[in-house]
């Protein structure tokens, strides 16, 4: 029997569906994915006629914008899920650790390719570190946004290498607030980076990503994707939204104000706005359940999370939508 696939937000249509709302109407906050995304260029007519090549130069535009050392390799890959959901092949089984709460992709794949899944909080790891084959964090954390330091990070990957161990770093929202990456440390044996377009960029649709590491596995894993694994029109707007320093600046800019708006406006409606990541908030709450329902019934998507029970919301992309959500909170009298 198949294991059922992970939940995830955005599922516009579902919620269009139960809730009896025309996808047009929604707001929606469940994604965590900037609303003001990257203008994407006009794509040549020869992009869509030839086939990717790898020497384009996109490997290098990536290397410059991640300030890659020189001993780490660099993959393009269609989307960071590529990437996570094809590692788990290159390892012979074993005990991995994911956290929990967390991206549930990442215990899927791993589970899928015969991996012992140890599902753990940050104060558990220590412990659980002697036992571990691989670790994998996600940072900041999805739902909760939440980071560490890099001295703890680096001293985890240091006892799972000693032991030919990986630490896996889903850095997929980190871009908005990239001062914590572990990308300066990268070269080191076991340990990997996965970096994605669709969430600062707000280029979702686009599939694209990267992973960084051990140049060996970098090679593993392009040959275990195929040839063209990432679309020539995914590279060619890859390649310029990596290469716009200037609104990558000013986008970091808007989103850190953005994020402050957002927490001053959960606390007034009696949240407690969490996380490390200014493209959404993390807020636990024992009524999620009720506040989720609520705000759906007026047409506002945010991302329920059972277990621990909370709310994440992404930014309104507009005035409007900070309207709509500030008087869908104010509504508690809705059904």
């Amino acid at each position: 029997m198949s294991e059922q696939r992970p939940d995830h937000g955005g599922r516009l249509h579902r919620a269009a569906a139960r809730w009896g709302i025309p996808v047009a109407d929604w707001l929606d906050l469940s994604t965590g994915i900037n609303p003001q995304g990257y203008p994407v260029p006009a794509i040549p007519e020869r992009v869509w006629q030839r086939l990717p090549e790898d020497d384009d130069g996109l490997p290098e535009i990536a290397r410059h914008w991640l300030g890659l050392p020189a001993a780490a390799g660099c993959l393009p890959v269609a989307g960071s899920q590529a990437a996570l959901q094809t590692l788990p092949l290159l390892r012979r089984p074993g005990r991995v650790g994911v956290p929990a709460p967390g991206y549930q992709e990442h215990a899927a794949a791993w589970r899928r390719a015969g991996h012992r899944v140890v599902p753990l909080s940050a104060d558990q790891v220590p412990a659980a570190l002697p036992e571990l084959d691989a670790l994998v964090w996600i940072h900041p954390n999805n739902p909760t946004g939440a980071t560490l330091d890099t001295d703890t990070l680096l001293g985890w990957h240091r006892q799972l290498a000693a032991r030919d161990g990986w630490l896996v770093v889903d850095e997929a929202f980190i871009e908005a607030s990239p001062a914590t990456s572990l990308v300066p440390h990268l070269g080191a044996p076991g340990l990997v980076v996965l970096r994605s377009l669709g969430k600062f960029f707000g280029l979702a649709g686009l599939r694209a990503g990267l992973m960084a590491g051990p140049p060996a596995l970098c090679r593993a894993l392009d040959e275990r994707l195929g040839p063209w694994a990432l679309s020539h029109p995914a590279r060619y707007v890859m390649g310029a939204a990596l290469a716009d320093h200037h609104w990558q600046a000013t986008t970091r800019q808007r989103l850190g104000a953005d994020r402050q708006r957002l927490d001053a406006l959960l606390r007034e409606y009696g949240l407690n706005p969490q996380g490390d990541s200014h493209l959404f908030a993390w807020c636990a709450t024992a009524d999620a359940a009720v506040r989720h329902e609520r705000l759906a019934r007026q047409g506002v998507l945010t991302r329920l999370w059972e277990g621990p029970d909370g709310l994440r919301l992404g930014l309104p992309g507009d005035e409007a939508g900070w309207r709509r959500l500030d008087q869908a909170l104010a509504n508690r009298s809705a059904p």
